[in-house]
C-alpha cells in the first residue's frame, strides 16, 4: 500500500515538475525548519517515514527564521541549496509575491482526503497563498516560571509589561511581529484597531514606546528553542515562544512552567518549494510534500507536538501523545478553554510592512 502510494505520487508529481523521470530524482534533500521540538515532530511524522519508504536522506537545516533573506540571496547568486522550506504564512506571501516560491496546484500536487475530498476543500481558508502548503495552526504565547511569580500568577498579556507585580527578565522575539501588537493592546488600543494603528508612523512609535518600558529587562531571542531553555534555566520569569515548545517544556520535561494563553497569536506554518530548482529536485520536493501533507501525516505530527493540523480531515485522527499517552486535544491552541481571548495575526499586513518595520525595529533595538 505504501509503495503503491509512493509510486502514484511520484508519477503525478514528476509530470508536474517538468517530466523528470523517477529514477533521476536525487536521493538527498535539504529541508529547512525551526529546530528543537518542532523539527523533532516533523522528523517523527514526516522525514523518517518518507526516508524509510524511499531511501532518501533528509538533511535538516534550522534556518527558517532567516528564510526570506537567505532565499533572496540564493536567488541573486543563482544557487538554490534548499529543497523544501518551512515558513510562517506572512513570509510565504512575501516569497510568493517576489517569485521565490513555486505556485502549487493544490488538487494535483497534494493528496485528497481519504474520502476523496479535494485538498483545496480540505485545507479550506488556510490556503492563504498560491505557493504555500499549510501544515499546522499554532500560536505564539507566553510561558512563565510558576516558582518565580509569587502567589498570584500572571493571567493577562499586559502582565508582561508589569515589572512591579512581576519583576525579572522577560524574553521576547527579536523582531517586531507580535511584540508590536501586544504593546499597542497594553497601551490601550482596542484589539480590532491594532493593525489600523500600527499602519501609521505614530502607531509604530507608540508600540515602541510601550516596549521601551520593559526593554532593559528583555532578553531577545531568535530561535524557537531559546525561550524554553531560558525558562528551564530560570534566567527569565516569563517569555514568548510557540505553544508547542512550551508543551514540550511542561509536559515532556516536567519543568515548573505554565502557559499564559491570553492574547495568544494564531498563525500558520507550512511548506514552500523554492523556485530555481532543477526539474529533478523539484520533482523530489513535490513528492515529499504530497506525502508529508496528507491527512494521516498531519495527524501524526500532533502526536509529537501540540499544534493543530491544517487539514479538516486530520482533526478526528488526533489522539494521544506518542510517548506520554496524554490526550493532545486539550493542549491545542484551538481548544475552547485556551482560545477565550485570541489575537488573529494579519498575514497581509506583515507581508506589506515587514521590511520597513524590521528596519525600524532593529534601529530601535540598537538605541
Amino acid at each position: 500500500m505504501k509503495l503503491r502510494k509512493s509510486l502514484m505520487a511520484t508519477t503525478a508529481l514528476t509530470v508536474a515538475a517538468g517530466m523528470a523521470v523517477a529514477q533521476d530524482m536525487p536521493m538527498e534533500m535539504t529541508i529547512v525548519s525551526w529546530g528543537g521540538a518542532y523539527t523533532k515532530s516533523q522528523q517523527n511524522a514526516y522525514h523518517t517515514p518518507y526516508s524509510e519508504m524511499t531511501g532518501v536522506t533528509i538533511i535538516n537545516d534550522d534556518s527558517s527564521a532567516e528564510a526570506v533573506a537567505k532565499l533572496r540571496a540564493m536567488n541573486e547568486a543563482g544557487n538554490i541549496t534548499w529543497d523544501v522550506v518551512d515558513v510562517v504564512a506572512a513570509d510565504a506571501i512575501r516569497l510568493c509575491d517576489e517569485g521565490l516560491a513555486m505556485e502549487i496546484d493544490f488538487d494535483t500536487m497534494l493528496a485528497p482526503a481519504p474520502d476523496g475530498t479535494s485538498a483545496t476543500e480540505d485545507f479550506g481558508d488556510l490556503l492563504v497563498a498560491d505557493c504555500y502548503i499549510p501544515q499546522i495552526v499554532y500560536s505564539t504565547t507566553f510561558g512563565y516560571r510558576t516558582d518565580m511569580v509569587g502567589d498570584t500568577p500572571p493571567t493577562k498579556i499586559c502582565d508582561v509589561f508589569d515589572l512591579k507585580a512581576f519583576p525579572g527578565k522577560r524574553s521576547l522575539e527579536k523582531r517586531p511581529i507580535n511584540n508590536m501588537e501586544w504593546a499597542l493592546m497594553c497601551d490601550g488600543v482596542a484589539k480590532e484597531d491594532v493593525y489600523d494603528v500600527l499602519a501609521t508612523e505614530e502607531g509604530q512609535d507608540q508600540a515602541l514606546a510601550k516596549l521601551d518600558t520593559i526593554k532593559d529587562e528583555v532578553i531577545w531571542w531568535s530561535a524557537g528553542a531559546d525561550t524554553p531553555q531560558l525558562l528551564a534555566d530560570g534566567e527569565v520569569v516569563m517569555g514568548s515562544t510557540y505553544n508547542g515548545r512550551l508543551f514540550s517544556l511542561i509536559e515532556e520535561q516536567d519543568q515548573p512552567v505554565a502557559m499564559l494563553w491570553d492574547a495568544q497569536v494564531f498563525d500558520l506554518d507550512g511548506w514552500i518549494i523554492p523556485t530555481g530548482l532543477s526539474p529533478e529536485r523539484q520533482a523530489r520536493a513535490l513528492d515529499y510534500v504530497m506525502f508529508a501533507t496528507d491527512t494521516q501525516r498531519l495527524a501524526d505530527q500532533a502526536k509529537w507536538i501540540s499544534y493543530g493540523p491544517a487539514r479538516k480531515s486530520s482533526a478526528p485522527l488526533v489522539g494521544q501523545h506518542a510517548e506520554l499517552g496524554i490526550e493532545m486535544a486539550p493542549h491545542m491552541p484551538t481548544d475552547p478553554a485556551n482560545a477565550a481571548n485570541t489575537f488573529l495575526y494579519n498575514y497581509e499586513f506583515w507581508a506589506d510592512y515587514r521590511d520597513d518595520m524590521d528596519a525600524k525595529f532593529q534601529a530601535w533595538l540598537s538605541q
